[in-house]
């Protein structure tokens, strides 16, 4: 009979995602005691960090009517036990670890549990990169935590959002004529189709939808507002998708200068200005930079400036000045929404702006989306190449979850931007540094 394993879940895991503590059936879980000490620092934090860690702190708490922690509670059908180790154990001196690092005595309980468990697999889970790469030092088995991981096989085929057929010129002669197409072989809801004819100067552009090829018609943003014309088809796509009100979910990637957040801000200020919207709501993940809300002076405005400058300069590029954007945000209609500060939230008639959402783990995004009422939809941005948050990859970050998750899904629409617009240097410096 195989043994079970002895799993080690550092506070990462636990802050990452408060269902963790549920995710490892068939196993034995060890919580040292250090884990609930940073837990506690965090108990009174705001979003989700704060959300996961009382989570824990009561679950383990109900748990102690079930049987004592310091010798394992089985939880649920799962087989699965919890048990909350102390610290009793000494590091090799000839280590050289600080003793007052809960990385370290984190080390000494895994240590301590494999000498005293020489016949079992004691492993440690864990989302930070550098206790893995120390406990690999040591001779400790380590790994991260893979629940919300995608597949090699779903990041080696990266879905871009839109796809080219081949179709014959009488094909392409009926798609303009009639407007559509029937199209039997496989596309995703809401992609984008790049038709080729027989001879070069026979093609169109369209979207997949119910079935049929539906020819895009026109600049979209033409007689808008803001009178934004695409600079190339998959900026063209994007707007289309941003103007579309039968799509409250759209997703652009690309690599910087690219014009993602220039096509959601102007298309949602063109949105606003025909009244299908109430409000632009921004929000981003202020985590990667290191600092709290609390720490900056001055409201949440003020604190979130620095952090709002792409939008601004966007402003001033397309209105030539700021005060447009200072007039919106006075009036209510662009309004800053941290993204710790979401959580118990409704957006009813709202365009919501993700910026640099690849920062952003997928129960991140699943609590904006999640928020999304009547009325409203929610544009997500980034660069999965570009990701500042030290607990989430190319894999792991929400962004890319969510595109993957939502492309078989008819209220969706993903956008990959491949050509930057921002100026030759820039584009060139992006693609050769």
């Amino acid at each position: 009979m195989k043994k079970r394993k002895l799993l080690i879940i550092d506070t990462s895991v636990l802050l990452y995602d408060k269902e963790s503590i549920h995710s490892f059936p068939g196993n034995d879980v060890i919580i040292p005691l250090v884990v609930l000490d940073e837990l506690d620092r965090f108990k009174e934090k705001p979003g989700l960090l704060g959300e996961s860690a009382r989570y824990v702190n009561r679950f383990l708490d109900d748990l102690r009517l079930k049987g004592r922690l310091d010798v394992g509670v089985e939880i649920d059908d799962s087989k699965q036990t919890i048990r909350v180790v102390p610290f009793n154990c000494k590091l090799d001196s000839r280590l050289l670890l600080d003793e007052t690092r809960g990385d370290n005595l984190i080390i000494a309980s895994t240590l301590n549990l494999v000498d005293s468990e020489p016949d079992r697999t004691v492993k440690v889970i864990t989302k930070d990169i550098n206790l893995r790469v120390k406990c690999d030092a040591l001779g400790i088995a380590a790994e991260d935590y893979y629940k919300d991981y995608l597949s090699v096989e779903e990041t080696e085929e990266i879905f871009t959002g839109s796809s080219e057929v081949k179709l014959t010129n009488k094909e392409i002669e009926k798609l303009y004529h009639d407007g559509q197409l029937d199209w039997n072989d496989h596309l995703f809801p809401n992609s984008y189709v790049i038709c080729k004819g027989a001879s070069e100067s026979s093609s169109a552009i369209a979207i997949f939808r119910d079935g049929m090829i539906n020819l895009l018609k026109g600049s979209e943003n033409r007689d808008s507002a803001t009178a934004v014309r695409p600079r190339n088809k998959e900026q063209k796509f994007a707007l289309h998708a941003l103007r579309d009100a039968n799509i409250p979910l759209v997703s652009l990637t690309g690599l910087a200068g690219s014009g993602k957040t220039f096509l959601a801000l102007m298309a949602g200020i063109d949105d606003l200005s025909e009244e299908k919207y109430e409000r632009i709501v921004v929000t981003r993940s202020i985590q990667p930079v290191g600092r709290d809300l609390g720490y900056l002076p001055g409201d949440i405005n003020e604190k979130m400036a620095p952090w709002l400058s792409p939008l601004l300069d966007n402003f001033r590029h397309h209105f030539k000045d700021k005060i447009y954007f200072e007039m919106m945000l006075e009036k209510g209609q662009i309004e800053i929404a941290p993204l710790s500060y979401i959580r118990g939230r409704t957006f009813n008639n709202a365009y919501l702006i993700v910026d640099e959402a690849q920062n952003a783990s997928i129960h991140e995004l699943k609590t904006i989306i999640t928020r999304l009422g009547d009325q409203s939809k929610v544009v997500l941005m980034g660069d999965t190449d570009q990701i500042d948050t030290p607990y989430i990859d190319k894999r792991s970050n929400g962004l890319a979850i969510v595109v993957e998750k939502f492309k078989t899904s008819n209220l969706s629409a993903h956008v990959h931007l491949r050509r930057g617009e921002r100026s030759a240097i820039a584009t060139y410096a992006s693609k050769v540094l």
